[in-house]
């Protein structure tokens, strides 16, 4: 099998099944996905034709490519991903974005909530050297990850803890709290398509609003004057978001929408 059969094994020209071809075999072959169609005519090796034709088999069988390549791009990282952990979607890049625009001091302190892969947090730290960043989750193999992956891109002033939302922090301020909480209700019909995902990360209570009502009413308690809280959610639950921020008497709520028009992220600045 030649490069240009092995793309076609899936797919129609263009469509997304194609494109995670190509992501695949430059994983397995080391050749830059730009340059595959340059060297189609090129023999897979019988150990490459095996890991494509498996890897394939698994994501026939719902499993993200991300699983399957083991990494994820995300901003401008390369990030390590897990079965321990979410993949990174690139609707989540609306909240860095949102947090690269508030009017943060330089020495901003922020801390990400449930920080997965560490997406959010490395972005930020990425973005900003001067601001004081800490990454938390409650699960040990997962903040593991996210500290490989702080390694990896030498972002050694990130802080890493271990706990559950606001409660490891004690009497300790932020600037902003930022997170991409659990925000699914169980009985969302999408859940089927996220089967292989860690369902912790995913799923909360009370129509999947419950972690984020818990992060909007204890970040009070965290937040220096005129400080931010930064939240992503569900494409339909905007209108509830603002209206949690709100009964708890921030300021300035606003949603912000995702690549696609949807509701996407939602903010509030603390006044007091």
């Amino acid at each position: 099998m030649n490069i240009a059969q092995a793309l076609a094994l899936r797919g129609e020209p263009e469509s997304y099944e194609r494109q995670e071809n190509a992501w695949l075999l430059e994983h397995i072959t080391k050749i830059d996905s730009f340059d595959l169609i340059m060297k189609k005519d090129q023999a897979l090796t019988s150990e490459q034709e095996a890991a494509y034709t498996a890897a394939l088999q698994r994501i026939e069988a719902g499993e993200p490519l991300a699983y399957v390549t083991g990494s994820q791009p995300f901003w401008t990282l390369d990030l390590k991903v897990t079965q321990d952990t979410l993949v990174p979607r690139p609707d989540t890049e609306v909240l860095v974005e949102t947090v690269l625009k508030l009017d943060l001091p330089e020495d901003a302190r922020v801390v990400d909530l449930g920080t997965g892969t560490g997406a959010i947090a490395l972005s930020l730290a990425s973005e900003r050297a001067t601001w004081k960043i800490t990454a938390s989750d409650v699960y040990a193999p997962t903040l593991e990850v996210a500290q490989f992956n702080a390694e990896k891109h030498d972002l050694n002033h990130v802080e890493f803890v271990l706990g559950s939302w606001l409660k490891p922090f004690g009497r300790q301020f932020f600037d902003a709290i930022v997170s991409n909480p659990p925000y699914i209700d169980a009985k969302d019909v999408h859940m089927q398509t996220l089967a292989t995902e860690p369902r912790r990360a995913l799923v909360a209570e009370q129509q999947g609003l419950a972690d984020l009502a818990e992060i909007i009413v204890n970040a009070k308690k965290h937040l220096t004057v005129n400080g931010w809280v930064v939240l992503e959610h569900g494409y339909d639950q905007g209108d509830a978001v603002q209206h949690l921020f709100r009964q708890a008497g921030y300021k300035q709520v606003r949603t912000v929408k995702d690549y696609g028009g949807n509701d996407r992220v939602t903010l509030g600045q603390w006044p007091h």
